[in-house]
C-alpha cells in the first residue's frame, strides 16, 4: 500500500493559534504531527508515501527531516480545494499499488493503520458512529454503505463522523483519477477529493463505512480538536 497525504491548505478556522505553521505541523508530545504520522506509517511497512503541500511547505520539510518521501507542490492552495492537490499527484496516483489518501492534520492510533491494511473493500471511507452531536462531516450508512454525507445532516440522519482517511483498491483508482481530471476539466476547484468517491454514490455505487468508534482520532480543525490530541497523548504516555 501507498499513501497519499493532503497538506496544502491554510487551515483558516485555526491558523491564528498556529503562528503561521501548517495544521500538520502541530506539536504533538514533542514532535511535529506530520512526523508522528510518517513515524507510524514507517512501523506499519508503508514506505512508499507521497505528500502535497502549499502553505508553509518549509516547516513540512524540516518536520520530515531524515525521510524518505515524493513531495508535489500545490500553488492553488488558497483558491481551490483539494481537488488540486489530487490534481498535482496525478502521477503518484496510479493503479500499481492500493492507496490511502489521508488529510494530513489527521492524528490516530496504531490500530487506525491496522484497519486500513486488514480492509479488502473498496472504496472505503473511515468513519465514528461515536461521534455524532459534534460532528462536522457527517455520514450516514446503512449495513456498513454510505447513503448520504454532508455538513447539512441533523444528528437524527448522521451514523458517524468522517475520520479524513480513505482507501482506494486498484481497481477503482483509474475510475477515481478519472473523476478528478473531469472535475478540474469542468472548473469545479470547490471540489474536495472525497466529493469524487461521495458522488459515485448518487450513481448507485457502493462506497462501503469502516467504522472505527472506540479508537482515537482527531483531525485539527479547531483548537479544542487539538487541545484533545494533546489530552489524549498525555493520558497515554
Amino acid at each position: 500500500m501507498k499513501v497519499l497525504i493532503m497538506a496544502a491548505g491554510v487551515g483558516s478556522r485555526i491558523s491564528r493559534h498556529l503562528q503561521g505553521q501548517p495544521k500538520c505541523c502541530v506539536d504533538v508530545d514533542g514532535k511535529p504531527l506530520i512526523r508522528h504520522t510518517f513515524e507510524l506509517l514507517k512501523k506499519k511497512g508503508i514506505t512508499d508515501i507521497e505528500i502535497v503541500t502549499g502553505y508553509q511547505e518549509k516547516y513540512i520539510h524540516q518536520a520530515l527531516e531524515g525521510f524518505a518521501y515524493a513531495r508535489y507542490f500545490n500553488p492553488f492552495y488558497r483558491v481551490a480545494n483539494s481537488i488540486s492537490s489530487v490534481l498535482f499527484a496525478k502521477d503518484f496516483i496510479t493503479p500499481n499499488d492500493d492507496i490511502m489518501i489521508m488529510n494530513g492534520d489527521v492524528f490516530m492510533e496504531e490500530k487506525i493503520i491496522d484497519i486500513v491494511l486488514s480492509e479488502k473493500r473498496s472504496p472505503v471511507m473511515l468513519s465514528d458512529s461515536s461521534r455524532i452531536e459534534d460532528a462536522d462531516y457527517r455520514f450516514n450508512w446503512e449495513s456498513d454503505k454510505l447513503k448520504k454525507y454532508g455538513k447539512e445532516l441533523t444528528n437524527e440522519q448522521t451514523t458517524g463522523e468522517y475520520v479524513g482517511i480513505g482507501i482506494l483498491k486498484t481497481k477503482d483508482i483509474v475510475p477515481f483519477k478519472q473523476g478528478f481530471l473531469d472535475a478540474v476539466a469542468n472548473e469545479d476547484y470547490n471540489c474536495w477529493w472525497e466529493d469524487i468517491i461521495y458522488r459515485t454514490v448518487d450513481k448507485g455505487a457502493d462506497v462501503f463505512v469502516n467504522n472505527v468508534a472506540g479508537i482515537f482520532w482527531a483531525e485539527v480543525d479547531y483548537i479544542e480538536d487539538y487541545e484533545r490530541i494533546k489530552e489524549f497523548v498525555k493520558t497515554n504516555n
